[in-house]
């Protein structure tokens, strides 16, 4: 490679070890910073690389979801992570569930075999500007990092916690049960308004105070509770207590004067995405499903991320990246996987795969790119760098691409076939 230029990727994650294996195919030489064993995050336990800490799903690989339209997209780019497993797959119907210590076995295999890949286990500190970068350490980075790339991002642009309300599709909430408006008028149509009479209310109440909460690590519940509140905690300490605070009724005479409103707002341009205002919440996510689908104009909302409440360092993306992933005031250094705003494992991978692209494109002396957004990984990377106030971390789903018109049932197959040609396309374009 031109100069002998080594590329620094930081953490050995899925998206740090995409990264270093595309860049070591191109012919680059890399060299991986991985911290353990010298340190461990709360969540972490294996030495190897790769390590899975949560589901050992990678969701679906059904031509019908975005999980699997994303798969496939990777597969046209050459991802290097989805091959290792499919080799270590365990039977999970239309998932791609893997033995999670076989696949960071394998992983960690293919890491030491490559010639140009150097794996240096040391707790990265600094963020060097003037060195090609890609920062992977993931949502439980070292302290010292993380304040290191706060102060490159822009003091103020790293988030600590993630407590985040439920996303749903727009075309999955009954209009007929809702209205656009914002309280006294305030704001224009800023708001989709989900109104409850009484009885409906404190059937919503009764399902939520006695709903099944998910488990939080002890490192979760010092820092979230202190600063957010869980919708459930709110309402467990009266049953009018929502109606003074997130599903307060006032303002709204013209409408009949609801006992209680749920207002939800747009979570992208498009207004494909809406999100429940004040919803916090740490409910197990089947859970959030039956709950929240019992507001009338909520019945049969599709939900494109659920709730939660858990250590999560993300960049404020919208503000300090560009859609090619690096910074924009360090351009030089990449961010990659869960800290640059995205969530999942393939997700994380694919982010690590277009970093390792676009730093490669960059040392060669070309410009980087971004897929298109009608790709799920195109319109992933628009949406953590398009403008939005209210930015939390995204997954993969069809409500942010562009929209397909048609019966619900046949968009879905549309959307993969449309991203599918659309990333041949992009990649031949290379």
């Amino acid at each position: 490679m031109k100069n002998n230029i080594v590329v620094t990727v930081i953490g050995g994650g899925l998206a740090g070890c995409e990264a270093a294996l595309i860049l070591s195919k191109l012919g680059v030489k890399v060299r991986l910073v991985e911290a353990k064993p010298l340190w461990f995050s709360g969540a972490h336990k294996n030495s190897g690389l790769a390590e899975i800490v949560c589901s050992n799903s990678f969701k679906s690989t059904a031509e019908t979801t975005a999980s699997g339209a994303l798969k496939n997209e990777l597969d046209i780019l050459g991802c290097e992570l989805l091959r290792v497993a499919r080799a270590c797959a365990v039977p999970a119907g239309s998932a791609l569930a893997v033995d999670r210590d076989e696949f960071s076995r394998l992983v960690t295999e293919r890491i030491d075999r490559s010639e140009n890949i150097e794996l240096a286990h040391e707790i990265a500190e600094t963020v060097d500007p003037d060195v090609y970068t890609i920062v992977c350490a993931g949502p439980l980075a070292h302290d010292r990092l993380t304040e290191s790339l706060s102060a490159l991002a822009g003091e103020g642009h790293l988030h600590f916690f993630d407590a985040a309300a439920p996303i749903v599709t727009a075309e999955s909430i009954d209009i007929g049960k809702a209205f656009f408006g914002a309280r006294y008028g305030k704001g224009g149509d800023d708001y989709l308004n989900c109104p409850m009479s009484k009885d409906e209310y404190l059937a919503f109440y009764d399902a939520l105070v006695h709903a099944e909460r998910a488990d939080a690590h002890e490192v979760d519940k010092r820092e979230i509770f202190e600063g957010c509140m869980p919708v459930e905690i709110m309402a467990s300490r009266g049953v009018d207590a929502l109606r003074f605070g997130p599903l307060r009724p006032v303002g709204f005479n013209e409408h009949g004067k609801p006992y209680a409103v749920l207002q939800l707002r747009k979570e992208n341009t498009a207004a494909s995405l809406y999100n429940l205002v004040g919803f916090q919440t740490n409910l197990k996510f089947h859970e959030q499903r039956r709950v929240f689908s019992l507001i009338p104009a909520l019945e049969h909302a599709e939900f494109v991320r659920y709730g939660v409440m858990h250590r999560n360092t993300f960049i404020n993306a919208p503000d300090v990246i560009n859609g090619d992933l690096t910074l924009k005031k360090s351009p030089k250094t990449f961010v990659a996987g869960q800290l640059c705003g995205v969530e999942g494992y393939v997700e994380s991978i694919a982010t690590g795969h277009l970093a390792a692209l676009n730093a490669y494109r960059l040392i060669c002396g070309k410009p980087t790119v971004c897929p298109p957004t009608d790709t799920v990984l195109g319109a992933l990377c628009d949406y953590i760098s398009a403008p939005n106030a209210n930015f939390q971390p995204m997954n993969a789903n069809f409500g942010i691409l562009p929209p397909i018109g048609g019966k619900k049932a046949d968009r879905k197959r549309a959307y993969y076939d449309r991203s599918s040609k659309s990333m041949a396309d992009f990649v031949a374009s290379l």
